[in-house]
């Protein structure tokens, strides 16, 4: 049943499929081709005008469709019509230019990827190009008949790999450098320079990883506790480059909650459809993200596109799942239950008796079995996609669809395995390789798999954060604070001495009569006022047996186990006036036992000083705690307070002392590095850029330019702001000549340097004595051209 709005796109799996199969397909689709028209699939649909894309009225189809001549009509005379309603879609589809979905046909699929690995033998070396990418697209040039794109310039690649692999443009002083680097290494060694730097790398990639595991730092579910971030595990994984089949087991099969927020999704609040419950986006979510299955579709019937079934969404389904799950198709119930299973039996399956724990094991190690390459290419596809703008299948979650060049795809596939799934590896063998080294092609490419020829790499449109993160660097504008909740920093061997110290634990009145009730909750309260400007701060918590901390009315931190210390690190969340902490604890276990609180909060002072806000008797509690977890809504001062009690336990000592001080310098060491956007929650520039808000997973982002995005870059008072303050900061350099600043000015926005033409005009435009508003204008001029928005 169709959902299809007139005021919406219309979408070909569930509004157009339907259509045709029901009225069409019977003399026009499969094997049948009567009249000699097959409509199997979208070239052979177009053939002889029968369709013109973006005309109806042109469209040969919707004649027949309207005729009513008994001789020419369609469907014929004995069959119903198409109704009013279904032609109004087929007239809106084709006009919006007839979309399909990639390797779709009415006939029976011509092609079923591969599963298990395969190496392809590499062809032979030519003209002396050795790289493996090189070896096999020469061959695959050679036997299409293709011209071999031309090797790009030296300035043109630096800005193209530095965007690529960091994110960032190469600073004015590092362009010159290479380009008049004569070394004929120098590009390799300036690639392995790129990786090497692991925050740049990791700030980066983050923004692919946060898209692709739908992670942010705020948003939808975050307020109601109904969403985790996965922020902290992430970043330290990308910044030691952990090898991506350890990545996916600890998504899969998350070994503490660091991990966990991935597949535990996001809890809507009310009542949600079927295909909105926790397990149903469990499997959506790794089927999308590890196995490039749009799973969507199959999780309400029976897919349209593809092989994928209600039976297959629901057997990952149950593996997630904490009791039976009963089947909905459509959203109704069907009377059946799920059985836990996993879609590639060839190489084992999960058991489905097993508990939740042991299921998710299963099915990770299944993800990641020697003989699983499904995973493996879905990963080096998505790779290959944003380095050269196009995936070797596309598009990147359509893994089904045949590849333009299946060895090249399947080769880099085995090699991202046998070099222990090393990322790093993968991305410098592509870049290291003519073909990435090649110039681009004219124009954005969003063709199918069966029509795709490749010319070379693809130009592709700045990110969000990239454009950010380059006014910033222009303009030397970056925050000094961010919202993900991690470590950039190194935490130097003293400053974990300086910050270690014994831990002192409280808990409320209830001590005073012996040991605490279970089931007992208490509210502490702490208030402090910075004595100086912060520079970085940092908190860390704990509790026998849970608790969950706010500062200011944010919920910061959360535990079960007292053994473990939470962190977090709170620069942006410190007020230079009261801040308030809020921690409610609680005392579990069948009878009265012991129970403590601790924290610390460390505020790192401009002037290098520190202060240590740690749990005493300063703190207030109270035996009332209020419902929900709004805090700013709880009537605090209508509330009974007196001082916490000191506790002398030394068992939570010996387990949290000897972590304090790593710990705490971890949560609020800083960093001399800028402030990168992908640490940022979104603003509305970034929106209007193009970054999602991530309730859903994002594995694309559009190339096209928006109306919305085109009125921000012209008026965002924010962005001329920063601008100006870059040229602000380039005037004050002594004895700048207008021909010095104009080079300067190119070689920071265009990382090359100006032609003669260029130089020309704006010595013209600045004359002898240019102002801050002058060079202003010639920096918005220059961030607004193609050549800085797009990466060729």
């Amino acid at each position: 049943m169709s959902c299809f709005s007139a005021h919406a796109a219309v979408d070909f799996a569930h509004d157009v499929v339907p259509i045709l199969e029901k009225h069409c397909t019977e003399c026009h689709g499969g094997e049948e081709a009567e009249g000699g028209f097959s409509l199997n699939t979208r070239d052979l649909f177009l053939d002889d005008e029968t369709a013109v894309p973006g005309r109806a009225d042109e469209s040969y189809f919707i004649d027949l469709i309207l005729d009513t001549d008994p001789d020419y009509q369609m469907p014929p005379e004995k069959k119903k019509r198409v109704p009013d309603e279904q032609l109004a879609v087929l007239k809106q589809w084709v006009n919006e230019g007839m979309k399909w979905e990639p390797g779709f046909t009415f006939g029976e699929p011509a092609y079923e990827p591969r599963f298990a690995p395969r190496r392809p033998e590499l062809p032979a070396v030519t003209d002396g190009r050795t790289n493996p990418v090189d070896r096999i697209m020469d061959h695959y040039l050679a036997t299409e008949k293709l011209e071999r794109p031309d090797p790009v310039d030296d300035a043109t690649f630096f800005r193209r790999v530095s965007l690529d692999l960091i994110g960032l443009l190469p600073s004015a002083e590092e362009t010159r450098k290479f380009l008049a680097d004569t070394a004929p290494d120098k590009r390799t060694k300036v690639i392995d320079e790129f990786l090497s730097r692991d925050l740049s790398y990791t700030d980066h990639w983050l923004t692919f990883w946060n898209d692709l595991l739908r992670n942010d730092y705020g948003g939808t579910g975050f307020i109601t506790g109904g969403r985790t971030q996965i922020s902290t595990w992430l970043y330290d994984s990308l910044k030691t480059n952990k090898p991506f089949d350890a990545m996916v087991r600890e998504l899969i099969a998350p070994p503490n909650k660091e991990s966990a927020g991935f597949i535990n999704g996001i809890k809507w609040r009310g009542t949600v459809s079927a295909g909105q419950t926790l397990p149903i986006q469990f499997s959506q979510s790794i089927s999308q993200s590890f196995l490039g299955i749009n799973m969507k579709c199959a999780s309400c019937h029976d897919s349209f596109i593809d092989r994928w079934t209600l039976a297959d969404a629901y057997g990952l389904a149950a593996i997630y799942a904490e009791e039976d799950l009963e089947i909905h198709r459509c959203d109704k119930p069907i009377n059946e239950t799920a059985r836990a299973a996993w879609l590639f039996p060839e190489i084992g399956q999960v058991d489905a008796k097993a508990d939740k724990e042991e299921r998710l094991k299963q099915l990770a190690n299944l993800m990641t079995h020697p003989e699983n390459g499904r995973v493996p290419r879905t990963l080096v596809n998505r790779l290959w996609g944003q380095l050269m703008g196009r995936g070797i299948v596309h598009p990147l979650d359509a893994m089904q669809t045949e590849p333009w060049n299946v060895d090249l795809l399947d080769w880099l596939a085995s090699d991202f395995q046998e070099n222990g799934y090393d990322l790093k590896h993968t991305l410098r063998t592509i870049a290291t390789s003519a073909a990435y080294q090649s110039a681009t092609s004219n124009e954005f490419d969003e063709t199918g798999s069966d029509a795709y020829r490749y010319s070379g790499p693809l130009p592709k449109r700045l990110t969000a954060e990239q454009f950010v993160d380059a006014t910033w660097q222009i303009t030397q504008a970056a925050p000094t604070s961010y919202h993900a909740p991690i470590v950039r920093g190194i935490v130097p061997p003293e400053l974990v001495d300086r910050l270690s110290f014994p831990s002192s634990w409280v808990w409320g009145p209830s001590v005073d009569q012996g040991l605490p009730p279970h089931g007992e909750k208490i509210l502490l309260r702490r208030e402090f006022i910075p004595s100086k400007p912060v520079r970085a701060a940092g908190v860390i918590a704990a509790a026998d047996n849970a608790f969950v901390l706010h500062l200011n009315h944010q919920q910061i931190l959360s535990g079960e186990r007292w053994s473990d210390l939470e962190a977090a690190p709170v620069t942006q969340k410190i007020s230079k006036g009261t801040n308030l902490i809020l921690m409610v604890a609680e005392n579990r276990g069948p009878k009265p036992n012991a129970a403590g609180a601790f924290c610390a909060v460390r505020l790192e002072y401009e002037d290098g000083t520190d202060e240590i806000i740690v749990t005493d008797d300063k703190w207030t509690v109270s035996e009332t705690v209020p419902n929900g977890n709004r805090t700013g809504q709880w009537k605090l001062k209508e509330m009974k307070w007196e001082p916490a009690r000191v506790l002398p336990n030394t068992t939570w000592k010996k387990q949290t002392d000897a972590r304090i001080g790593q710990t705490l310098a971890e949560a609020s060491v800083g960093s001399d590095h800028m402030v990168r956007a992908a640490l940022l929650k979104a603003d509305d520039l970034m929106r209007s850029l193009g970054r999602p808000n991530r309730d859903q997973i994002v594995t694309s982002r559009p190339n096209e330019l928006t109306t919305l995005e085109a009125v921000d870059l012209s008026t965002s008072e924010t962005l001329i702001r920063n601008l100006k303050k870059g040229a602000e900061t380039l005037m004050s350099q002594p004895d700048l000549a207008p021909a010095q600043l104009i080079e300067e000015l190119y070689l920071t926005t265009l990382t090359r340097f100006p032609t003669e033409e260029e130089s020309s005009v704006l010595k013209e435009a600045l004359g002898t004595k240019p102002t801050v508003e002058d060079v202003t204008d010639i920096l918005w001029a220059l961030t607004m051209t193609p050549e800085f928005l797009i990466t060729r």
